[in-house]
């Protein structure tokens, strides 16, 4: 085929993705072959491509493409995640704008808009990974309430409350007063806000003063003056939630408030009194030393309040306005009624000050609204032991933590677990399968008719019928979806028949091989995987998992709409190829450390796969004649080893899971040593035919490169990989299933040379530079050699490359001469005209300052008696090399100083 003289990837970009997925080189079935497996963290339904789905699934998609490339059989599930918030979020705004109010529809009939909405909507995201180029088997698409996957949570939750893991209670969750749900701590996303911090006044009970004033009089001065104000204070940032105070809290250690113990106080404006509690959980220093204990409205202080049996008032509704209870504003929205509240307290004299503030506050990530924390009926999930094995998994290495730094944080949140609130105040899921009789009985059934089956045992519910049954509104944890899936994926019937083997998918893919995923949802989702992985297979989901880091802004800033600091990927793709952003995101992406994204590292990755291509113009425009004779073995012998030599890099570091430096070790490879240095070897002179053998070898390498950098730049590569060039290739001989290259042995000693050689080159190009002698004017080189090197052997390179007219072989140093050092040669280039004496001397000078700074440095770390007792003995014998080095390229610098007097 002939090939554009311009690199342009649209043009060929939805070519072979069409043609890969009409090929079915994406599908996998189970077979003889080993598998390699991953299965894809699903997506929200609601969800558009952003820049942290375009690294996640690159990398996926490198490792998938190099494993099916390995031979191994690939399989990358992809799918969506049914997302109960953020869709049932979506789909009440669309009702509003149709004028449907979601509390005048049945269940049944909201249902059916929300599948009208994910059908029109929920596979956005998928189609864009499509764009990205990720080879996922898309027959196997699946979503998180997908009839069996649906099922299969129903058995979950059954078979963990059959085994007294779940159960019902009143507890303290993240509460969203616009969702009007329950949300887990992963949804919660903590903001710095500014605030306001109110000093309230509460005053002492006056039925006590006088009492008051019996008490030991050595309690001191500070005690009359306090009793003569006849109140305390205490600082905080919601006065709307005083109505709700159940006590004051102090340290019994805090000499201030000695007199306070066993007293009662008023809460303002409504008079209520309330005790004085002592617990040592109050810290002194901090604000007044005073805390208002307000059970109802926060978890530290609903933990305070049952270990000192205090009432609990809840005083806002489900969606955050102030009901009876409150006494005052009720039916106010909690913020409204916070800015009347100080008015009121300012009025009736109980506000003493007010300071300006910043804390953190939660936010629910779907909606947006304020966190409220609060008291509710809700279905938990006992994770004490299950998170046992989960741990010992990830401890005893057979999951890997990639990067391992995430160990101690695993082992922190697994010794800490609380239990999983598991139930959500929505329709959009799967509804519990809990049913309750009409006298409050409540049996967990997959049906009416098993529920009923199970009520008939209880002797006051005899002859019931499953419309007396009522089935409980909640709909469970999309977590609680998602945890299953690797299980799922492959066979959703084993959760109920856990001792099952399970059909012939999950016998062959599970368990699955690498996980890619985001180190914020360590626990929440990648423990939680482990933990069902063992109790339904006995067994671990995975082996590795690969954590990325967060992509943020090249000020360190993390990516955001609100901040408008996240560029859109396909805009990027359309502007610099799918190649170039894929290049451009994975150069700067170590595992597990955040990622610095700027726009031109999508440049770099695009700059990079044009230099591919003009690279391959320029050897596909090669005439050969054959008739030459091979000029250039030693050039390709050495690029041969030098491939083989980076190959074994690429794999060390793939076996470490070092994506980035393996993407490096290859742009290395191609861009300096085969464009800058192997074509500019053995090239032909301008409009010259070059030689068979060369040419041969210059196309074979090509392809191994090709194949080479697949993974990371698929549509470039396959483009390449069918020209002409390689001869004539099968329909399906593609680039995407050719076999990947394996590292052969390396001829070190060749390596050693031509690196000695290329610095020659470039020393003798700095020459030019410095001197401003045209590349095109023909300079002689003298050598005074002292290594084992034969330099006679690579004449005609140097000669080629660093346009030398002749080279002399000298036993003398050569004075009125340019010169430089490599390794014990000395290398000597006569200066056409008359050199700048003074320039060259004040050169000299200044390395040789440099060399003496160095020789120190080095001089006192030998010196150092621990570091030579405690170094490995191969360090230390690379500092007395250095050494060594430097101490001969000073004397040769001062013996060519002294040349110059």
């Amino acid at each position: 085929m002939s090939i554009a003289k311009t690199y342009s990837p649209k043009d060929f970009e939805d070519k072979w993705y069409q043609f890969w997925m009409e090929n079915d080189f994406f599908k996998s079935v189970p077979d003889e072959r080993e598998p390699y497996t991953i299965v894809i963290p699903p997506p929200n339904v609601t969800g558009v491509l952003h820049m942290g789905h375009m690294l996640n699934n690159t990398i996926q998609d490198v490792l998938v493409r190099r494993a099916r490339m390995k031979g191994k059989n690939a399989c990358w599930v992809p799918g969506t995640d049914h997302a109960s918030i953020a869709t049932e979020a979506k789909v009440v705004a669309m009702l509003k704008e149709k004028g449907i109010d979601k509390k005048d529809i049945t269940r049944e009939e909201f249902l059916a808009y929300a599948y009208e909405w994910k059908n029109k909507y929920g596979g956005i995201i998928l189609d864009q990974l499509k764009k990205l180029g990720a080879s996922c088997d898309w027959d196997r698409t699946a979503f998180t309430m997908d009839p069996a996957l649906s099922e299969a949570v129903i058995d979950t939750f059954i078979h963990l409350h059959e085994k007294g893991l779940i159960y019902r209670g009143v507890r303290m969750v993240n509460w969203d007063p616009k969702g009007l749900t329950a949300v887990s701590d992963e949804e919660v996303i903590r903001k710095e806000v500014n605030q306001k911090l109110y000093y309230i006044k509460y005053q002492i009970s006056e039925k006590q003063e006088s009492s008051s004033k019996n008490q030991d009089q050595n309690k001191g001065e500070s005690q009359y003056s306090i009793l003569n104000t006849q109140y305390l204070t205490i600082a905080t940032t919601r006065p709307e939630t005083i109505m709700a105070d159940a006590a004051i809290c102090i340290n019994p250690n805090d000499e201030r408030y000695f007199h306070l113990h066993g007293k009662t106080v008023l809460v303002p404006l409504i008079n209520r009194e309330i005790p004085v509690i002592l617990d040592e959980y109050v810290t002194m220093d901090f604000g007044t030393g005073c805390l208002k204990v307000t059970p109802a409205h926060d978890l530290n202080d609903y933990e305070l309040g049952q270990k000192h049996q205090l009432p609990i008032i809840d005083i806002l509704n489900d969606n955050g306005t102030l009901n009876e209870k409150a006494q005052i504003l009720i039916g106010e929205e909690r913020f409204i009624a916070r800015k009347k509240i100080a008015k009121m307290l300012e009025e009736s004299g109980n506000l003493e000050k007010v300071e300006d503030y910043k804390s953190q506050i939660g936010f629910s990530e779907r909606t947006d609204a304020a966190i409220e924390p609060k008291l509710s009926m809700q279905w938990f999930c006992k994770m004490d032991e299950m998170a046992k094995p989960a741990l010992d998994y990830v401890i005893e290495g057979e999951v890997k933590l990639i990067p391992d730094k995430f160990i101690n944080t695993y082992r922190h949140w697994m010794e800490n677990v609380k239990d999983w609130c598991v139930s959500r105040q929505l329709w959009w899921g799967q509804q519990i399968p809990a049913w309750y009789a009409p006298n409050g009985e409540v049996v967990v059934a997959k049906t009416a008719e098993d529920a009923i089956s199970q009520f008939s045992l209880k002797t006051l519910t005899n002859n019931l019928k499953p419309p007396d049954l009522k089935q409980d509104e909640d709909v469970l944890d999309t977590w609680f979806s998602s945890w299953l899936w690797p299980i799922s994926v492959f066979d959703p019937t084993v959760i109920a028949n856990p001792k099952s083997v399970g059909n012939a998918d999950i016998q062959y893919y599970y368990p699955t091989n690498d996980l890619v995923t985001a180190p914020e949802i360590l626990f929440f989702w990648v423990a939680r995987m482990i933990m069902a992985g063992h109790e339904f297979r006995g067994e671990a989901p995975f082996k590795n998992v690969y954590l990325t880091g967060i992509v943020r802004d090249k000020l360190g800033r993390k990516m955001s709409k609100s901040l408008g600091n996240s560029p859109d990927p396909l805009e990027l793709i359309e502007k610099y190829g799918a190649d170039g952003v894929r290049v451009g995101m994975l150069l700067c992406s170590p595992a597990g450390n955040d990622i610095m994204f700027d726009e031109s590292s999508c440049e770099q990755g695009r700059n990079f796969a044009n230099k591919i291509w003009n690279a391959f113009r320029l050897v596909k425009g090669w005439e050969i004649d054959e008739s030459l004779a091979n000029a250039n073995q030693t050039t390709i012998t050495w690029f041969e080893s030098r491939f083989n030599e980076a190959l074994e890099e690429i794999e060390h570091n793939f076996t470490q899971y070092r994506l980035s430096e393996a993407l490096m070790a290859s742009y290395k490879l191609v861009w300096d040593d085969f464009c800058a240095w192997y074509l500019e070897m053995v090239k032909p002179a301008y409009q010259q035919p070059i030689d068979a053998v060369t040419y041969k070898a210059t196309i074979q390498f090509f392809e191994n490169i090709l194949k080479l950098l697949h993974p990371y730049m698929p549509f470039l590569t396959e483009e390449l990989w069918h020209d002409e060039i390689f001869g004539a290739r099968t329909e399906k001989d593609c680039c995407i299933i050719a076999q990947m290259e394996n590292s052969k042995p390396t001829n070190t000693k060749l390596l050693n040379e031509i690196e000695a050689i290329k610095q020659i080159i470039s020393e003798i190009r700095n020459i030019r530079n410095t001197k401003q002698i045209s590349p095109k004017e023909a300079l002689n080189l003298s050598i005074k050699a002292n290594s084992q090197i034969d330099f006679k052997g690579y004449q005609s390179i140097i000669i080629k490359l660093a346009n030398i007219a002749e080279i002399n072989f000298v036993n003398e140093k050569l004075n009125g001469a340019a010169s430089f050092l490599i390794n014990k040669d000395e290398f000597f280039v006569p200066l056409i005209g008359n050199i700048d004496v003074e320039a060259e001397r004040e050169s000299i000078q200044k390395e040789i300052i440099y060399l003496n700074g160095f020789l120190k440095a080095v001089d006192a770390k030998l010196s150092n008696e621990r570091f030579v007792q405690n170094a490995k003995p191969e360090v230390v014998a690379n500092e007395q090399n250095k050494k060594a080095d430097a101490e001969m390229k000073i004397k040769i610098l001062e013996e060519s100083l002294t040349a110059l007097l």
